[in-house]
């Protein structure tokens, strides 16, 4: 007779007792290391940082307990360093309702913004207070990283302006750090015009030069080549004409924009700088019924995907059947 052992298993049914990965082991030593060894060691000489995000995809948000050896400093700073290059954003160190010194700080982050110009790579995060001639520097220490809340909305993952991305994150020995990234190439809708004779798109281009570009409106089996045109720096227009879009049937037709170029990547157009979980909902635009010229009433109506892809569909009128 045989017996057979039940594996442990979680409510999803998952085996709790399959090992974890290489990388999952990595974060539990570094965690580890960090709370047990680390911050034990440096906790009464670093501020402490009650909260840190980047909400808006540009402005780094910070409030910071001093450590108790602290004195109310004339001025202070935070110093956002990496390797031998430090830069400084102003903060405000203040005594709290209990006694206590708090410092708050919001750092802009990019020279295009006029805020601090830092590039992509991982700064680490320290205030100096400066009293007369003296100064005093300390570690900024996070213990707990920010936290996703639920709601219509969500933090920013990259600036609207520039495309370039920041994240909070922590070394190993608990120190902030500002993780910061290039814009990813992506084709940005800025606005989407509907006339009787056609569709226009202004868009603009991030994390990528466009090299003699134009646009695809693309269905299924159905493929129109169209220009683009200049508008600025790194915006541009590409217009269609409605006649080239009547539906071939009775079922709607999905039309996607993509922008091609000589070298590089096929980009579809969208909207990617944003804050909203349901683009579809909230960014919903009219729809109009329209009768090219020649052609069979129809109507048009141009909306984002759940991925936040332009789409428009195309769709005979029930009476033009």
């Amino acid at each position: 007779m045989t017996t057979s052992t039940a594996t442990p298993a979680t409510a999803s049914g998952r085996d709790t007792t399959a090992p974890r990965g290489p990388r999952a082991m990595l974060r539990s030593l570094r965690l580890w290391l960090m709370l047990r060894v680390f911050v034990p060691l440096r906790q009464n000489r670093t501020a402490q940082l009650r909260y840190a995000a980047v909400l808006d995809g540009q402005t780094v948000n910070l409030h910071a307990v001093l450590p108790r050896s602290a004195r109310l400093p004339d001025r202070a700073a935070v110093v956002v360093r990496r390797r031998r290059r430090r830069l400084l954003a102003e903060a405000r160190v203040y005594r709290g309702p209990g006694g206590e010194l708090l410092m708050d700080a919001a750092i802009l982050m990019g020279a295009e913004l006029g805020g601090v110009p830092a590039g992509p790579g991982r700064w680490k995060l320290g205030l100096r207070m400066y009293t007369g001639r003296r100064s005093r520097s300390v570690a900024l220490l996070l213990l707990q990283p920010p936290t996703p809340y639920e709601g219509p909305t969500k933090p920013m993952a990259a600036s609207p302006v520039t495309g370039a991305r920041h994240r909070v994150g922590r070394t190993v020995t608990g120190t902030a750090r500002i993780v910061s990234s290039a814009p990813r190439p992506a084709v940005e809708v800025a606005k989407v015009h509907m006339t009787h004779a056609g569709i226009a798109v202004d868009f603009r281009v991030l994390g990528t030069r466009a090299d003699a570009p134009w646009a695809e409106f693309v269905a299924a089996g159905r493929r129109i080549r169209q220009p683009v045109h200049p508008l600025g720096p790194d915006t541009y227009r590409t217009e269609v004409p409605l006649d080239r879009m009547d539906p071939r049937s009775s079922r709607p037709e999905h039309w996607d924009v993509v922008l091609c170029q000589e070298a590089g990547p096929s980009l579809r157009l969208g909207r990617r700088l944003h804050d909203v979980r349901n683009p579809r909902r909230v960014f919903a635009m009219r729809s109009m019924a329209m009768t090219p010229a020649g052609r069979t009433p129809m109507i048009v109506q141009p909306r984002y995907t759940p991925a936040g892809n332009l789409r428009v569909t195309c769709t005979r009128m029930p009476e033009a059947d």
